[in-house]
């Protein structure tokens, strides 16, 4: 295969694939399961991010929260997603001062914040 072939190839799959995405994103049930998911999976990392910046490390967390390493690592663990209010309450009241917890529930058709919910550290 030539490389001008090549390079036609691939963009005619990059165009084929844009389309396949933009139908997706266009589809609110796609959307929203989507959103839910990312969700879900940025928690974790959130959290890391949060500890890290307390200057914190997992066993310094789970002292003061008076649980194990291990415990904070499962929190903490990618795709763990058995969160509850009472834990993320917890872990981010451990945290210190400086950190504070909101969730939002968002109306699916406009994305607006409907409700939010803030707890301080």
């Amino acid at each position: 295969m030539t490389t001008e072939r090549a390079e036609n190839t691939m963009t005619k799959g990059q165009e084929s694939y844009q389309r396949w995405r933009a139908a997706l994103e266009a589809n609110p049930e796609f959307r929203a399961v989507y959103e839910e998911e990312t969700a879900k999976k940025e928690l974790w990392l959130q959290l890391v991010e949060a500890r890290q910046a307390a200057g914190l490390t997992q066993a310094e967390l789970a002292a003061r929260l008076g649980v194990s390493q291990a415990q904070v690592a499962r929190i903490e663990k990618r795709g763990y997603d058995a969160y509850t209010l009472t834990t993320l309450r917890r872990y981010v009241r451990a945290l210190g001062d400086d950190f504070n917890l909101q969730i939002a529930v968002r109306r699916a058709e406009r994305g607006e914040p409907f409700h939010a919910v803030g707890a301080r550290g």
